[in-house]
């Protein structure tokens, strides 16, 4: 495993910037996840470090080594891509064998890497067949085992879990964060998705039009937003943005309940609610509505527990409350966050 560096990396494609001056370090072993709407630059960024990608500006070091300008043979990574890119005319063996081949590795020692990359990924019965008789689970575990059978300094992956289907998905991500563990190769993970980024991150990079916004350990990036783009890209439903005193206030839509599940106690940001729409997910229940004053009328969403004894009925009005504590403040103007936390 090796450290990987960029220092100050930009991409130009004509006149779209479409990375700009990036500065970034992923820690030996660690597991870290590119985070960003489609266009954000990630992928661009990944494609640097592989070698595929030229930057415009700027360097990129693996283990201490410069190797902005090396081919991506001679950078001892490996990079698994959305679309699997396996061979169809081959067995699972060959395409797992491929990398070996083409560097010249002896017959014995391909036999032994296989089988050892094959038993990785538990895909030893799967070496004769060819990738159309595979589920798209198994393609991704084949992909896997081809990118890690050279045991390569650093592991690049760019959505590979995204043609999954929504059970299998999670399944995979529960493997992948573990393999990675077991080896602790590191990691660098490419996603729209902030369920993957949360749960396989160590840390988490949110990107946004080519540019870095904040990089952080998952809880630090969901709950301490480093601006309003942030703060409104992470969670489902996203961050609830209200104006208060000429400036946005900010709170998650779990912390934001029917006042008496409070109690007694102090501390607390009151709110009209009026409710239009309720929405039931099973254990959870998303409410849908307006707050008045102390706020301007704004559009805000609660979650709570579906065993929440109290009833809520559209076109009513309810108390709600936040905990002060529980709420972050940004400029109105930058959407930068305001630190120290008052309005």
């Amino acid at each position: 495993m090796a450290q990987v560096e960029i220092r100050k990396l930009s991409k130009q494609f004509g006149e779209v910037q479409a990375v700009h001056e990036v500065e970034l370090q992923a820690r030996e072993g660690e597991f870290l996840v590119l985070l960003g709407p489609s266009g954000c630059g990630k992928t661009t960024l990944l494609r640097m470090i592989a070698g595929i990608e030229a930057p415009t500006s700027g360097d990129i070091l693996i283990g201490g080594r410069t190797v902005t300008h090396v081919p991506p043979r001679a950078r001892d990574i490996a990079m698994v891509f959305q679309s699997y890119a396996l061979y169809p005319h081959m067995t699972v063996f060959k395409n797992i064998a491929f990398p070996l081949r083409t560097r010249g590795v002896e017959k014995n020692a391909i036999q032994e890497k296989v089988e050892w990359a094959a038993k990785m990924f538990s895909i030893e019965k799967l070496l004769k067949r060819k990738p159309r008789e595979l589920s798209g689970g198994e393609r991704q575990r084949v992909a896997l085992a081809r990118a890690m059978v050279r045991q390569p300094k650093v592991f690049l992956l760019d959505e590979p879990l995204s043609n999954l289907d929504a059970k299998l998905r999670t399944a995979a991500r529960e493997e992948l964060r573990q393999f990675q563990r077991n080896i602790g190769i590191t990691t660098i993970y490419v996603t729209h998705d902030q369920v993957e980024a949360m749960g396989l991150g160590d840390r988490i990079v949110v990107m946004n039009k080519g540019t870095i916004r904040q990089v952080g350990k998952p809880h630090e990036v969901y709950q301490e937003p480093a601006d309003i783009f942030v703060a409104t890209f992470l969670g489902s439903p996203p961050m609830n943005l209200v104006e208060k005193d000429n400036v946005l206030m900010g709170f998650r839509p779990e912390s934001f309940l029917p006042r008496e599940v409070f109690g007694d106690n102090g501390g607390l940001e009151c709110f009209q609610f009026a409710v239009t729409w309720l929405e039931d997910l099973g254990a959870e229940r998303l409410v849908y509505g307006d707050v008045g004053l102390p706020c301007p009328h704004r559009h805000v969403i609660s979650k709570i527990a579906a065993s929440t004894p109290k009833a809520l009925e559209p076109g009513k009005t309810y108390p709600f409350a936040v905990k002060t504590q529980d709420l972050r403040y940004f400029y109105k103007g930058t959407g930068g966050r305001i630190k120290g936390g008052g309005a």
